[in-house]
């Protein structure tokens, strides 16, 4: 034959990590529909995460076989997207991928799938369906355990998802069976083989509460274990330990720690089912995140909070000259992230994060300043990189910037993460003050309240003038409240008397 010979090759693209943290990110659009043709790196699904909403192109040219996942599905990092059959040399050499899925994050070219085995439609659903659990702890019949699972077949990269999860009738000894609602929480019996979870997140969760991943089941495609299904299973432990069984009840079952969770899981869904009134809202996306480290904050960091009042007239009227004097005009926002790097350059143990592995306190040459952007999507702290090189019209620019990428939800991952330290201008909402939760791993945040008219002892003589809440709360292990004091008062006189800069530029 004069040419060479072609034949189908199916591979198989994962979602990418899209970024410093991401675990995971939600379908919001697919671009392309399948038996349509792509072209090498062309979108193909708009994903929102934690942070952004996001194109992914995909690094393969050919036609869309299969799309994994609904829209408004939300997937963990690795897990399959799309596939594309295209064309493979008969002499079987590789098709090469883009490389980049994404600008800054690079991705190997995923392994090619020839073919894949499926399942018989009988095989498939039992493995998808809850079967009767056997005894467990030993009781008559548990060497049968594993007698009734659907063989793991197909894809080697997928085997793990086709394991059956080992959850069902949780039967107590009275006899009295209670179906656990789907996903069940807590599995019957530990499930042999890999254990199907892609999140080094989710792992690491599950390690630091004791909670064997072997006894779970997955809600994500295959039975992959989300994170949501490890927090679905600590909150179904803490329902078993505050309501125990008590040990004369005769109906209690005879189970372990793990089936009765299940058990009790079960029972509370149940009686929750039949008095939820209200309206369940997911926390994903950007509240997720949100909740998430604010959680993680209040965990870890031992936080504290000063404030003082401050007499902002001068400070408005140096704005308002600098203003008048032509040139782009500087935003209050700006000089006041000014007045926040020449203070942490005095109080340097302020731009600093903790090494809880190392305990080492490590303090940070840079300033890359975050600032709070409430947003459609939520809240959101974009970060301004090298802000202490920066002057005030440098500063209002960027913020300008950032603050419309964040309106139109089209911040990068490296936009958003990377802070040292944090301004929160919560005045814009119309209040005073507020003890402000500190954005993890960063030491400090300084909050500045609604400016307004207020009688004021000035130059000896009662005055009308324009007063400002500040209120910085920092991590107690990485200064004591002398640094932190001395860091706030310096804001506030720079605020009172805008010249004080003069002597640090």
């Amino acid at each position: 034959m004069g040419g060479r010979e072609l034949m189908a090759q199916v591979l198989e693209f994962k979602l990418p990590d899209l970024g410093e943290g991401l675990t995971e990110a939600e379908i919001v659009r697919w671009l392309v529909e399948v038996g349509e043709v792509v072209a090498v790196d062309q979108p193909v699904v708009e994903v929102e995460t934690a942070k952004a909403m996001v194109e992914v192109p995909c690094p393969y040219g050919g036609v869309v076989t299969a799309r994994f996942g609904e829209e408004g599905t939300e997937l963990p990092v690795g897990a399959p997207l799309l596939t594309v059959a295209v064309g493979e040399p008969a002499d079987g050499g590789e098709p090469e991928g883009s490389g980049n899925v994404l600008v800054g994050y690079g991705t190997a070219a995923p392994p090619a799938r020839r073919r894949r085995v499926r399942q018989a439609p009988a095989v498939r659903q039992a493995a998808h369906e809850p079967s009767p659990a056997g005894p467990v702890n030993g009781s008559p019949g548990s060497s049968h355990a594993g007698a009734d699972r659907a063989p793991a077949t197909g894809h080697a990269e997928r085997a793990v998802g086709h394991a059956e999860p080992a959850v069902g009738h949780a039967e107590p000894a009275t006899g009295r069976g209670i179906r656990a609602a789907e996903p069940a929480p807590f599995a019957g019996r530990p499930v042999d083989g890999p254990v199907p979870v892609i999140s080094p997140l989710v792992r690491r969760l599950a390690r630091e509460n004791g909670l064997d991943l072997r006894r779970l089941a997955g809600s994500g495609p295959d039975g992959l274990i989300l994170r949501a299904d490890v927090e679905d299973a600590l909150r179904a432990g803490a329902t078993a330990v505050s309501e125990p069984f008590r040990a004369d009840d005769p109906h209690a079952p005879v189970q372990g720690n793990a089936a009765r969770a299940g058990t009790a899981q079960a029972i509370a869904s149940q009686a929750t089912a039949s008095r939820a009134s209200g309206t369940r809202v997911p926390l994903k996306g950007v509240r997720g995140a949100v909740a998430d480290k604010l959680s993680r904050s209040r965990r870890e960091i031992p936080d504290a909070t000063c404030w003082v009042d401050a007499d902002a007239t001068e400070l408005m009227r140096a704005r308002a000259a600098m203003n008048a004097a032509g040139g782009p005009k500087i935003s209050l926002l700006a000089l006041l992230a000014r007045v926040c790097t020449a203070a942490l350059a005095r109080y340097p143990e302020l731009n600093s994060t903790v090494d809880t592995e190392a305990r080492e306190i490590v303090r940070l040459d840079a300033v890359h300043l975050g600032f709070a952007a409430q947003t459609e999507r939520g809240l959101v702290v974009p970060v301004v990189r090298d802000a202490h090189a920066r002057d005030a019209e440098s500063l209002t620019a960027e913020f300008a910037r950032l603050t419309e990428a964040a309106r139109t939800g089209t911040l990068t991952p490296g936009e958003l993460t990377g802070g040292t330290f944090t301004l929160n201008n919560y005045g814009v909402f119309g209040v005073d003050g507020s003890t402000p939760i500190i954005n993890h791993p960063e030491a400090a945040m300084l909050g500045v309240g609604r400016i307004v008219p207020k009688p004021w002892v000035h130059e000896g003589e009662l005055a009308v003038r324009q007063v400002v809440q500040l209120s910085l709360t920092f991590d107690h292990r990485v200064c004591d409240g002398g640094t932190a004091g001395g860091f706030l008062r310096y804001v506030a006189d720079c605020v009172e008397q805008p010249a004080v800069l003069l002597r640090t530029v």
